[in-house]
């Protein structure tokens, strides 16, 4: 039951219609951008706790939660422009920009092409470079992909049913899985008309998200306005699975987390620091990929620090 206290609706921009959910609050906008996959209701706890210094908002993209689905629009350009023209219907002249995981799309392109209309940014687990060789040699290595899933393809005909199969099959789920999730996870999925629960988001649209992801490279280098980059040093536990794993497979995952992947991870975020220089960086030890939700106090504090004077 979605019980925060936040306005819902949606705007007409760029020939489709956008969902938004608007906590109120006095002071500069802060605008919040979500995570592949996720509505504006993933901030649904989050969000509200700067109310009292900012008017918070949340904009869920295209092909996204209760957004329209159109079969294009998935390039950097076009997401980025919808975020523009959303800022216009709303008549935000400027804003601070807060994005997660794959909105560094939005976060990057925007700070690039409109810099007179950004107060500051804030990267959460965010700040990567997909093109860059070691990211790609980090997937490579990754042992999960080669870890067979059972039950992963089942069909489900309850919401119940389907979020105990994610739990099962994904243990980063479960990991940081709460009652905002539990809204979450209505907005992401809907019913078939044969009953089944099935994601929203098409395998079409995944596919172009994950192709412009996957090949636009981050123009750190272009952005002027302040930022905070949150970094999250992955904790390998919340990878492991007691229900599938051999002990070898587990015996791989733990090495990959805490022996393969930190040096590699190591020089994506050197990377960032040498373009953006005057970026403000913070690291997560042993952390989950949705800090704002698994370390939502420590996320509040340095974002509080951050964007109060």
């Amino acid at each position: 039951m979605d019980t925060s206290p936040h306005k819902s609706d949606f705007v007409k921009v760029n020939d489709i219609c956008l969902h938004y959910l608007d906590w109120g609050g006095n002071g500069p906008v802060l605008l919040f951008l979500t995570g592949m996959g996720a509505s504006a209701h993933i901030y649904d706890k989050f969000a509200p706790r700067f109310t009292d210094k900012f008017h918070v908002i949340a904009l869920t993209r295209r092909g996204h939660g209760d957004s329209d689905y159109p079969e294009t629009g998935y390039d950097v350009d076009t997401l980025t422009e919808d975020v523009k023209q959303f800022m216009d219907a709303l008549n935000i002249d400027k804003a601070i920009l807060v994005g997660h995981s794959i909105a560094k799309l939005e976060l990057c392109h925007f700070a690039a092409l409109h810099p007179e209309r950004l107060l500051k940014l804030v990267f959460l687990d965010a700040a990567y470079d997909d093109t860059a060789p070691v990211l790609k040699i980090m997937i490579e290595k990754n042992p999960l992909g080669n870890i067979p899933i059972p039950g992963v393809d089942d069909d489900h005909y309850s919401i119940d049913e389907y979020v105990a199969s994610m739990k099962r099959c994904y243990p980063f789920a479960a990991a940081a899985w709460d009652e905002v999730m539990d809204e979450e996870i209505l907005h992401e999925v809907k019913k078939s008309p044969e009953g089944k629960i099935v994601e929203r988001m098409s395998g079409i649209i995944a596919k172009a998200f994950h192709h412009t992801r996957n090949n636009y490279a981050p123009e750190f280098s272009k952005i002027q306005a302040p930022v905070l980059s949150i970094y999250v040093i992955a904790g390998s536990e919340y990878y492991l699975s007691p229900d599938y794993m051999t002990e070898e497979q587990k015996a791989s995952v733990l090495e990959f987390y805490n022996i393969i992947r930190p040096p590699l991870h190591r020089e994506l975020i050197e990377q960032f620091r040498c373009s953006v220089p005057h970026a403000k960086i913070v690291e997560i030890p042993n952390g989950h990929h949705n800090c704002f939700i698994k370390h939502e106090e420590l996320v509040f504090d340095e974002m509080r620090k951050f964007l109060l004077p």
